[in-house]
């Protein structure tokens, strides 16, 4: 055949791909504390890494009715649990800062997990959402966090086994 077939190129004229313009500028995290956090953690910094996005890493501290009933600091233990994922984060950090370089912000509150992630994810406008799957049964039936977030379908989320 002589005649080769050719794009019709002028739909595109004025949209040049720009190199290095795509792609997430925030990735926001949630963390709690479990192996599939920890990986979701994970997978987002090296994303966070590739992209040169910012990454925010959240947890939410759950707020425990029953706990405070029977008498239980909750404030303290929940205090707690986030000063040990800050401590993670940061050995993490330091560990590979001359490897490569992360820009990353912590935020924890109280509240519930699926909308502590959504208000962070909304107030930050962040362009992905990065969450461990949930290892509690219950979830299969009731939905988990990440079911939820899906669900809301106002970012991309990615759920990390």
């Amino acid at each position: 055949m002589d005649d080769e077939w050719q794009p019709d190129r002028s739909a595109l004229s004025g949209a040049e791909f720009e190199r290095g313009t795509d792609g997430p500028k925030v990735i926001v995290v949630g963390v709690d504390g479990s192996a599939a956090s920890g990986r979701a953690g994970a997978y987002a910094a090296g994303l966070a890494r590739r992209q040169n996005a910012l990454l925010v890493v959240v947890y939410v501290q759950p707020v425990l009715g029953g706990a405070v009933a029977m008498g239980a600091s909750v404030a303290g233990l929940t205090e707690q649990v986030a000063e040990e994922v800050v401590a993670e984060i940061r050995a993490w950090a330091d560990k590979v800062r001359d490897v490569f370089q992360v820009r990353w912000r912590f935020v924890t509150f109280q509240g519930d997990p699926y909308s502590g992630l959504v208000e962070t994810a909304d107030r930050l406008k962040a362009d992905a959402v990065v969450v461990g799957a949930s290892e509690q049964a219950g979830h299969r039936i009731l939905g988990s966090v990440a079911v939820r977030l899906v669900k809301a379908g106002r970012w991309p989320v990615t759920v990390v086994p």
